[in-house]
């Protein structure tokens, strides 16, 4: 069930008086309202004490509810994590510069009010703001443990220009093309900065993130899943609900370090959905079907938006 902004409101004002100066952090100043900030947070009323909470991080023309709920919200608190879901403005189709200080500050204030670290996991386009963050704001590097990518166009993504016709796109969209400037910048130098584990999931199946080693990260475990399970077809969306997937994801958040390869079991390639969810139907109706339609009725533009100063 989808929780209220009210959740958001009440943990951050719970918080506020322990946090004092170290709230702004370091790096860039936010441009967004605090108020908007915070009505797009979602957490539990209370965290557990004995593990980092879990920020989970929507990707393209998607919300939190249409990626999550049925899945990794859904069975992450019934294994005792608390879990957060931000929603980043405006379905993810607008600059992702500024969809990732929706990313930091939901960092920050889910650090200050559990009092540890916190572990991120980003599908497609989320795990970029989860890059970016980790990237331009040093600060968001102590406050991040396990830093979790699924089908992550990192280097850009060939499946976007099929939403570019005669280059008009939404924003966001031109900011995955290969090689638009925000991937430049964004793997420029390190690509995990900071003392941060990274775990890379990928399919060879991904309609949209094509290739494949686009999802690939220097200084990141990088799991193919046909690696582990040849043969086994996992689309861009089921990467969402995968057994295989999953169990990665698990292994990452209950073990210090990234996900262990030796640590996989081999039988989990005989399941296909993650355990607690029923076959996805909404996979494709719920997830692919507002998506489509939030990109085709989106402005379009015909390049990416600049470079943030500090980016340059």
């Amino acid at each position: 069930m989808r929780r209220s902004w009210l959740t958001a409101l009440a943990v951050l004002a719970l918080v506020a008086p322990r946090t004092g100066a170290a709230a702004a952090g370091d790096g860039p100043a936010l441009s967004v309202p605090e108020s908007r900030l915070a009505a797009s947070l979602a957490c539990p009323a209370r965290f557990e004490t004995d593990r980092d909470p879990v920020l989970l991080v929507h990707g393209t023309a998607t919300n939190s509810h249409d990626s999550w709920s049925e899945n990794y919200l859904r069975v992450l608190p019934a294994l005792r994590f608390s879990v957060c879901t931000v929603d980043l403005p405006d379905r993810s189709l607008s600059d992702i510069q500024v969809a990732t200080e929706y990313v930091v500050h939901a960092v920050r204030t889910m650090a200050a009010a559990a009092g540890r670290q916190v572990d991120v996991i980003g599908h497609s386009q989320g795990t970029l703001e989860m890059r970016w963050a980790l990237r331009w704001w040093p600060d968001i590097r102590s406050h991040v443990d396990d830093a979790i990518s699924l089908a992550g166009p990192h280097h850009g993504a060939s499946g976007a220009d099929q939403f570019c016709p005669m280059d008009s796109c939404p924003p966001a969209v031109h900011q995955m093309r290969p090689p638009a400037r925000f991937l430049t910048a964004l793997n420029r130098d390190d690509e995990t900065p900071g003392d941060v584990d990274h775990t890379s999931v990928f399919s060879a199946n991904d309609e949209l993130v094509q290739p494949p080693r686009s999802a690939m990260l220097d200084g990141a475990v990088n799991v193919l899943i046909q690696d582990l399970c040849p043969g086994r077809p996992v689309h861009h969306g089921a990467l969402l609900y995968d057994s295989v997937v999953f169990a990665l994801v698990l292994d990452a958040l209950s073990n210090r370090g990234p996900a262990d390869l030796s640590r996989f079991d081999p039988t989990t390639c005989h399941q296909t959905w993650m355990p607690g969810v029923a076959e996805p139907f909404t996979t494709n109706v719920i997830l692919y079907g507002p998506a489509f339609l939030a990109v085709t009725v989106h402005d379009k533009v015909s390049e990416e938006p600049q470079l943030a100063p500090y980016a340059r």
